[in-house]
């Protein structure tokens, strides 16, 4: 008889398994596996990530061999009772190897400590960096590139940029950018480009004249934010008589400047987009662009790409055209300036349409660009009004911004809101996106021999077991969530379940968990339609300063137009495109949420002491996560500090549950917490119930 194996056995049971490692902050790894042995979900089944058949191999921090976090390694198992374990054979490929540390010196040696806990042991840094930068300092932060590494002692590295002292604002914002993997600054090449882009700007705008539809005379404006830099999209509005319209949705004509083969596409392709941190943005393409020649700015004239639509009162849209033109841009809005216009203006269109496709746009005189703005607004009421009878789901705003003092330390953090001018923009945005990937693929249908090719913007529906766990937690909170199909929710369900909530307590809590249960939203070859947006055809058009995919659908469509259309021959490289265009994105987003999070907890770093509302956002077996009122901080209240009883998670009804007292504290729950700690470091806050 053989003897079963002991766990603590460390011989190799002649199995590699390869995938993606991931390291906790403790430095132990966890590589998913799919056993085909166990249990599996149903006859024949292929294992998912939440079936039984679906285990993580744990791997200790002695049998990592120098894997790091999002690794690709190949693993020996040595275990499979009580969990499976292993240990990492090779590394095939890494995630990264520059990573962003704080400087420190031990005995006469200078070491990099990582911002990323998951680098569970410090870089030692090489002589050789050392001597070209002969005045380091203790607290420097710098971005530090590790050389290979197979684990034995402790890894060496080099400087590739000093980023400046930690804990100061631009410092902490620059090291947030580069461990993202973005960079701060543009190579000499790409700065040249530009630079030389900008200085005969001028002279092209002169020669295209030729060549483009003249909007100059036409009444056009931009709407943003007051903050914005750059000017991706601006509107015109030309009235055509019977209650008709032609509305203009021109957008900056980035890829007539960016051209394929150049330093700047080769930019502009490696970020994929731009960065948005609490008070700055990292650009995608350099300030002689995005800020200058390829911005809508008031008063100048520009080269744009547009979509134009003659449409009628009741918001039809009639004809469309995609054509370049040259615009000048009569005024530059901010959104809250063009909504003063709305407020004060007279008579029913200052009211919403009363119902759908049969409102019509009110037609009121006023003051300057009033006439215009009203038509827009009326236009995407209607608009709006048709996507929700479709079942688009409106997520909100749960967004905070922070008004910050000259050296960048948060002074007070509020709540974004969204007016209706931010609708008006987000509806004709909508509108040109999604009729541009119309128009593309329904040309592409007529010839399907040719294998034309386009970039769409995607969303799946959610997976099932997400779904059904929002379910749960939904009706554990105390609303309905039905089913409108026989065996899976509907856009449409989602819809009504965000109005059911509009106003109530729990409303941001089950926003925000209704959006974590979704599918992301990417950038694809293959269309499956867009889920969220209740859209057969979707794209991305109107942000090219700003996003890589919409200049690939500025040439997609342009080849289009020009009776060149571009197949798999011209363009097989599309897909990787989309997938590396929808990794960066997620960085990107990834980068926003690490700043916004770093100065909610430096906002309430001097506020330890001090008690606050808040609400339970997350339940667990080692405590409470709860979101505080005012700068939607997140913290942890641990369970060993709830000390009236001893308490035991309850997954079903997301609560935590006291043994003795059978006292509740349910996810939605208002509660009061008190600030006992603040990490600026590791970006984590410690609340105690009072």
């Amino acid at each position: 008889m053989t003897p079963r194996r002991s766990a603590q056995s460390t011989k190799p049971l002649k199995k590699l398994v390869s995938g993606v490692i991931q390291i906790t902050r403790k430095g132990v790894g966890y590589l998913p596996w799919a056993d085909v042995k166990a249990k599996a979900p149903r006859s024949g089944a292929r294992p998912t990530p939440h079936s039984e058949a679906f285990r993580d191999i744990e791997i200790q921090p002695e049998h990592l061999r120098g894997a790091l976090n999002g690794d690709v390694v190949s693993v020996e198992l040595i275990g499979l009772f009580p969990r499976p374990k292993g240990k990492v054979a090779s590394v095939d490929e890494r995630a990264r190897t520059e990573f962003v540390c704080t400087l420190k010196l031990l005995k006469d040696q200078w070491v990099a400590l990582a911002d990323d806990v998951r680098l569970y042991r410090p870089i030692t840094l090489s002589p050789k960096t050392i001597s070209h930068f002969p005045k380091l300092a203790t607290g420097t932060k710098a971005l530090i590139k590790m050389h290979h590494w197979d684990g034995a002692g402790d890894p060496q590295g080099d400087i590739v940029e000093i980023i400046g002292t930690a804990g100061e604002h631009r410092t902490e914002m620059n090291a947030i950018v580069l461990e993202h993997g973005f960079r701060t600054e543009f190579s000499p090449e790409v700065a040249r480009e530009a630079k030389e882009i900008e200085a005969r700007h001028a002279e092209t705008i002169q020669q295209e004249l030729k060549n483009r539809s003249d909007f100059r005379n036409v009444t056009t404006f931009t709407i943003d934010p007051l903050t914005a830099k750059d000017f991706d999209d601006a509107l015109s509005v030309r009235e055509l008589g019977n209650n008709e319209f032609e509305i203009g949705v021109h957008i900056a004509d980035v890829t007539f400047f960016v051209r394929p083969g150049s330093k700047l596409e080769e930019e502009a392709q490696n970020r994929g987009t731009s960065v948005y941190l609490v008070d700055a943005t990292i650009p995608m393409l350099p300030h002689e662009l995005s800020g200058n020649v390829c911005s809508l700015k008031e008063g100048e004239d520009r080269l744009a790409f547009a979509a134009i639509f003659k449409m009628n009162s009741r918001g039809d849209v009639l004809e469309r055209r995609f054509e370049r033109t040259v615009i000048n841009s009569n005024k530059r809005f901010t959104y809250e300036e063009a909504q003063a216009i709305l407020d004060e203006s007279e008579g029913p269109s200052s009211s919403a349409p009363s119902s759908g496709s049969s409102a019509r746009v009110a037609r009121p005189e006023g003051s300057t660009y009033t006439r215009e703005l009203i038509i827009l607004r009326d236009l995407a009421r209607i608009l709006r009004k048709q996507r929700e009878k479709e079942g688009a789901i409106d997520f909100g705003d749960n967004e905070v911004k922070f008004e910050l003092d000259d050296e960048g330390r948060p002074l007070r953090v509020v709540r974004k809101e969204r007016i209706e001018t931010n609708l008006l923009i987000e509806e004709f945005m909508l509108l040109a996106n999604r009729e541009v990937a119309r128009y593309v693929s329904e040309l592409a249908q007529k010839v399907p021999e040719k294998n034309l090719v386009f970039l769409y913007r995607i969303h799946d529906e959610p997976k099932a077991d997400r779904i059904e766990e929002l379910s749960t937690f939904v009706r554990a909170v105390g609303y309905d969530f039905s089913k409108s199909k026989k065996n899976k929710y509907a856009a449409r369900d989602i819809s009504n379940l965000l109005k059911q909530i509009e106003g109530t307590p729990e409303e941001h809590l089950i926003r925000t968990a209704t959006l974590r249960s979704m599918a992301k939203a990417i950038y694809s070859t293959k269309n499956i339609g867009h889920f969220g947006l209740a859209f057969e055809y979707y794209t991305h058009f109107t942000s090219p300063i700003r996003r890589y995919p919409d200049m690939l659908v500025h040439r997609i469509l342009t080849s289009h137009l020009n009776g060149k259309p571009l197949g798999k021959r011209e363009f097989d490289n599309l897909e990787r495109l989309c997938i590396d265009a929808s990794l960066q994105e997620a960085k990107a987003v990834d980068a926003e949420r690490d700043s916004i999070r770093y100065k909610q907890v430096e906002f309430m770093a001097g506020k330890v002491g001090q008690t606050f509302e808040g609400v339970i956002s997350g339940v667990t077996d080692w405590g409470l996560y709860v979101e505080e009122k005012e700068s939607a901080a997140e913290g942890l209240v641990r369970v060993r500090t709830i000390g009236d009883d001893y308490y035991n998670y309850n997954a079903k009804a997301y609560a935590l549950v006291g043994e003795r007292t059978k006292k509740k504290y349910v996810l939605g729950d208002a509660v009061r917490i008190k600030l006992v700690g603040a990490d600026l470091a590791a970006r984590t806050l410690d609340y105690e119930l009072v």
